[in-house]
């Protein structure tokens, strides 16, 4: 495969998902919910429901939805932490799923959580160690490269599990509390094109890398 055809496919794959994800969340952003609670509501009530009262839910910038295991906390965008909207419940409600794993010690965040500092310096560093490789013709360079690239891939993979998981416990939850049938599909639909991203990610990491290999190999 050439190196034209791995970008054209890495950008139809990312161009798609951002527009399928942008389209789901644009759609449900405008369908209320009908409890009328904010994102900010449903998380602290998802919270008290699962009994986990030490995680604060903060007010973010836009774009700004994670939890964050250092502080135990959740943060959610301004559309999330006071919409009212099926897209701010899905949101809201998938980050507390990913302070309900940390709560009950679920293995692939502990696993995903370890690996960050790793996976941040190789992320940082394998590009600067592949072009000094080349410069220099040092195969032993270049398979760090590899090696370094292939660490960041792997964490991609173990984000697909608790993505998925705190997605499955966040329609779980809206189930029990007796959301309307209705709500809880377009939360599935923002959810799953969310998951996506990941997927798509993950795809176009693994690409890379198998085209890495295959140019080392050569």
């Amino acid at each position: 495969m050439s190196y034209l055809t791995l970008v054209v496919l890495t950008l139809i794959i990312g161009m798609g998902a951002q527009f399928y994800v942008n389209h789901q969340l644009k759609k449900y952003s405008a369908e209320p919910i009908a409890n009328g609670m904010t994102g900010a509501e449903c998380a602290r009530q998802m919270l008290s429901y699962y009994g986990i009262t030490n995680v604060a839910v903060h007010r973010g910038g836009p774009g700004q939805d994670f939890f964050d295991p250092r502080t135990n906390s959740v943060t959610l965008s301004p559309d999330a932490y006071d919409g009212r909207s099926i897209t701010a419940t899905a949101t809201a409600c998938h980050e507390v799923g990913h302070a309900c794993q940390y709560a009950s010690d679920y293995s692939p965040m502990k696993v995903r959580t370890a690996i960050v500092p790793v996976v941040n310096l190789a992320s940082n560093l394998w590009v600067f160690v592949l072009i000094i490789g080349i410069f220099l013709v040092s195969n032993n360079l270049i398979m760090i490269a590899i090696i370094m690239y292939a660490a960041v891939v792997l964490f991609q993979l173990v984000t697909l599990p608790v993505e998925f998981n705190a997605s499955n416990r966040a329609m779980v939850y809206m189930g029990q509390i007796g959301l309307p049938a209705q709500e809880r599909s377009g939360a599935g639909s923002v959810l799953r094109a969310c998951a996506f991203t990941y997927v798509a990610a993950a795809l176009t990491s693994i690409l890379q890398l198998l085209w890495l290999l295959g140019q080392h190999r050569d």
